[in-house]
Order: structure tokens, then sequence, then C-alpha cells
């Protein structure tokens, strides 16, 4: 055998050799462990979008541009696709929920790689312990989260809430606060419609905000009103931030009132004024005219102070029962509604069958009377038989859209990680916010171009929160990525079947590995703990 031949045989037996070897023998060889071949690539800046191929390494966006598909232990085609940053929701309360659903299919279905949570004055008591958990359970997801001030509120305070906090107190909730951002946490939350939160004063909410501030935390904030009072509550959320010397983030901007539809021109004047003065502001939003909480918030506040015992004794002794149900109606009222039935529940354990219809229905239903006064004795029985979760039919689509297209407007679901089994009806943001954002408001309705779109899901949330290595395809970034077809894009989720997960995501990419492939979750959890300043 001549040499020549020799040289053709021993190279084909050494082709032979590694093309039967497993993709991890041979991937140590290659430049790239994936490339994403020829999509249109929206980077998350709002720049157009361009042609080009991404490489990831090491969990790392590697190189961008006309890259050979040989360097690559891995090629995905993305021709005819959008390839972006992963999403990333400012809004979640997945406490609880993720350690069930680690998976976190709701988010990443809809091309969300990363939360944060903690919001609406509400986290976890020990931050450190419950990141150590998430770490070592291991999650598909990113997570971060806020410190809350409810929480901080029952931990550091004695005995009843309607009353602000001794000397003492005060001191002991700074400590909970700076213990939470050694922890970890990317900043304070409060919740001031909930108990205990709604019996703060300003004052306080300055001092824990300023805790956190110190360690370069964001202040978020669930306002005092989203309805007849929002630019009182708007006013007070920018000057906590004014005083603390911090960063505002407006949770769920909206106008939560019939009697005040159309408002959005004055609140928005009120940002964009703080921001001409030089305060940092953003707020978020999800693009739904209906919000999620929990039945609690009908009612007049005064209730719940002293504990759910007195709680019980008010709401069954006959003449304070007749006194809530007076107020509840009048501050229905006083938002431009005629009765309760803006109220849709989602979740009511005694009773299943109540879940997706409104107290109107329920009370015909039940009481064989849909009157204002039988509406709010059910919502009364539903209370003492343990609560539920509502759906609150209260905004409008001039609101909503023209929020949504404000340059200083962020994404969020504010949901938890939704179980597609379970027997409750959700609010539909859960399964299908961000796609939504892409579909309707997007491709459809055409309120913004794709790629502002993109920036607000992606690189203004990055940036709003620190997160530096995220939100924008760049070499040198972490590798959150999603490649999604723009025209068929979609949230199946509505009020009535909710439980949908959007559709048009093929492939999810959390840290560099894929998540979501070709449409199916891989069992993949390579989330990580999104840590802030000061983090000890």
């Amino acid at each position: 055998m001549s040499i020549a031949k020799r040289m053709v045989a021993v190279w084909l037996a050494i082709t032979v050799f590694f093309s039967c070897l497993p993709m991890g023998a041979v991937g140590d060889e290659k430049d790239f462990d994936l490339l994403i071949k020829g999509g249109r690539i929206v980077d998350g800046t709002g720049n157009p979008w361009f042609y080009g191929d991404v490489a990831i390494k090491n969990g790392r966006i590697a190189a961008i541009g006309n890259l050979a598909p040989e360097r690559a232990a891995r090629v995905i085609v993305a021709s005819g696709k959008i390839v972006a940053p992963g999403f990333i929701d400012v809004h979640a309360h997945i406490e609880g929920d993720i350690e069930a659903r680690p998976l976190a299919e709701s988010y990443l279905r809809m091309g969300v790689t990363s939360v944060i949570t903690g919001n609406c004055g509400s986290s976890e008591p020990s931050l450190g312990a419950w990141f150590d958990k998430l770490a070592k359970q291991g999650i598909s997801i990113n997570v971060g989260s806020l410190v809350g001030h409810n929480r901080i509120r029952r931990q550091g305070m004695n005995g009843d809430f309607d009353r602000p906090p001794t000397p003492e107190e005060l001191e002991k909730m700074r400590g909970l606060v700076t213990q939470a951002m050694h922890d970890g946490a990317v900043g304070f939350s409060t919740g001031l419609e909930y108990v205990p939160g709604i019996y703060a004063k300003t004052d306080e909410i300055v001092a824990l905000a300023k805790a956190s501030s110190g360690f370069g935390g964001i202040y978020t904030t669930h306002m005092r009103d989203e309805g007849v009072a929002v630019e009182q509550a708007i006013k007070e959320s920018l000057e906590v931030g004014a005083l603390a010397n911090c960063p505002v983030e407006i949770s769920h901007f909206k106008i939560s009132a019939k009697k005040r539809w159309g408002a959005s021109e004055l609140t928005i004047k009120l940002v964009e004024d703080a921001r001409a003065r030089g305060q940092q502001v953003t707020v978020d939003q999800y693009l739904y005219t209906a919000g999620a909480t929990f039945i609690d918030i009908i009612f007049p506040g005064w209730i719940f102070d002293g504990g759910e015992i007195k709680v019980k004794e008010r709401l069954t002794d006959t003449a304070t029962r007749q006194r809530i149900i007076k107020e509840m109606l009048e501050k229905a009222g006083g938002q431009g509604f005629d009765d309760l039935s803006f109220v849709q529940i989602t979740s009511y354990a005694p009773n299943p069958s109540f879940n997706g219809k409104r107290l109107n229905e329920i009370a015909k239903m039940t009481k064989n009377n849909a009157s204002a006064e039988a509406q709010a004795e059910l919502a009364i029985e539903i209370r003492l038989n343990g609560g539920a979760g509502i759906v609150v039919h209260k905004m409008s689509d001039v609101d909503v859209e023209r929020i949504f297209r404000q340059p200083f407007t962020m994404i969020a679901a504010d949901a938890g990680v939704m179980d597609i089994n379970s027997k409750a009806n959700p609010h539909p943001r859960g399964f299908g916010n961000n796609a939504r954002v892409l579909a309707l408001y997007t491709r459809e309705k055409r309120l913004v171009g794709l790629e502002e779109a993109i920036r607000k899901m992606s690189s203004l949330p990055a940036q709003t929160f620190g997160l530096w290595e995220r939100g924008i395809l760049r070499p040198g970034m972490l590798a959150d990525v999603v490649i999604f077809d723009e025209k068929t894009v979609a949230d199946r989720a509505t009020f009535e079947q909710p439980k949908q997960y959007a559709t048009g995501f093929d492939y999810v990419l959390v840290n560099g590995q894929v998540v979501i492939d070709n449409g199916t979750h891989t069992g993949a959890k390579p989330g990580q703990i999104l840590r802030g300043r000061g983090a000890v």
C-alpha cells in the first residue's frame, strides 16, 4: 500500500473513531459548546435586529458574527427566528412554588429566564437559608429576591401593628433589612395595601429603605392606592426614594378604578417629571385589564388589626358585619363600580366550583340573589372559610396601552410558578404575559417595535436591578437566550381557560444550557441565585 493510501486509511479510521464517540468526548476539542446559526439577533439594547450567529462556551456568549458550524459541538439552526436575551421578570411571587415546581415551565415557556421575587412586601424570612436551599435543590431559572417590608414588620414588631414601631423595634427592623442585604437581596419592597404594611408611616419606610440603599438596593413598592388616590401614592413613593437616596421601581403601574380611567396621563407625567429632576424611577406592568390578589383587598383595612381572631369576631358580630358590608360597597362605589362583580374567584379550596366565576354569578347560584349586598355577604362567608384568591377586573385598555408605550416601563407577570394541573383558575398572566407582549401588543397592535418590546423585557430590567451580566447579547455575557418565531409566538391563556402554556418559544437557554429544546423541557436545572451588591 502506498504512503498516500495509508494516510487516507489512517485519516478515515480516525474520522470513524471520533464520529462514534459521545458528544462530550469531542466537545473539549471544539471552540464552542453551542452555536445558534443564522437567526435575526435582537440584542436587547433596542438597536435594530441584524443577522448573525451566537456562539456559547462555558455558560457565556463566546462570539457573535459569521461563525463556522464545525467549530461547535452542537448547532441550533435559527433561520427565520428571533434570537434574543432571556427575559427578566422583575415582579414575581415564587416563594413556595419554585420549591414544588423547580422546572418553572410556566415562565420558561414564555421566554423568562430570570425572576425577581420578594415583591409587595412579602419575602422569605431568611433569604440566606432560602437561597442555599434553592441552590442545593436545583432550579431551571435564575432567582433574585427583594426583602419584604411586611415580613420585616412581622418579625420586628411585638403585638398589634396599627401603630408606629418603637425606637427599639425600628432598630431591629433595620438590622433585619441589613442581614437580608448581606444574604443577597437586591432591594427593599413594600406592600402598602396589605397588613401590616398598611399601618406604616412614610418615615418608617424611609428608614428601612435607607438600610437597603446603603448596599445598593432599589426601593420597589406596591403603593397605598392604585385607583382613586393614585397620585398621592406615587408622590409618597418618590419621596421615599429621594429621602432614602435610592432608585424607585413602582410595581404593577396601573389605574385600578373605573372612576379614574384615563388618569394614566397624569401618573405618567409624575414619573416623567421625577426623571427630569434626576430621580431614577421605573415602573412595571402586566398586559391585562385585570389584576390578581386575595379577597382581603376588598374589605376595609381596619378589620385586620389584631390578627385573625379579631377578624373573625368582627365578621361574625351582626352590627360590625353590617358596617363592613356598607364600607365594602362604599369603597367599590368610590372607585366607580355599582357592586362587587369585578371580583372573580381564582382559588377557593372549600368549593372549587367557585373558581373562575364572579361574585355576582356565585351569589345568584348559591343565594338566588345577585344584589350588591348579597355579593358582600358572600365575600364575608368566603373570608370566614379561609379566604380566596381573586382576579379584579378594574382597568381600561387605554391606560394599559399608554403605560406600555413608555420607555421606562418593564414587563412583569406578578405571578408564581404556575401549576398547570391545579384545580385553581388563576390569572392568565402567569402563563402568557411575555408572549402577549410580543403577539398582541407588538405584532398585532404595533404599539412598539419588536426591538423596544424586547428591551423592556431584557436590558431595562437588568439595568434597573443591577444584573450587569445579563439582559444583552454580547461576548462575555452570561448566555440566557431565547429563540422564537415572531410570526407565531402567542399567549393561549385566557381568563376562561388560563392554564395553557405560551407557544412559539422553540429554544430557551439558561446560563448556556438548553432548557427548552425544540419546545420540550430538558429537565436541566442550570438556574443561579442572583445576589445583590451587598452579599457577603
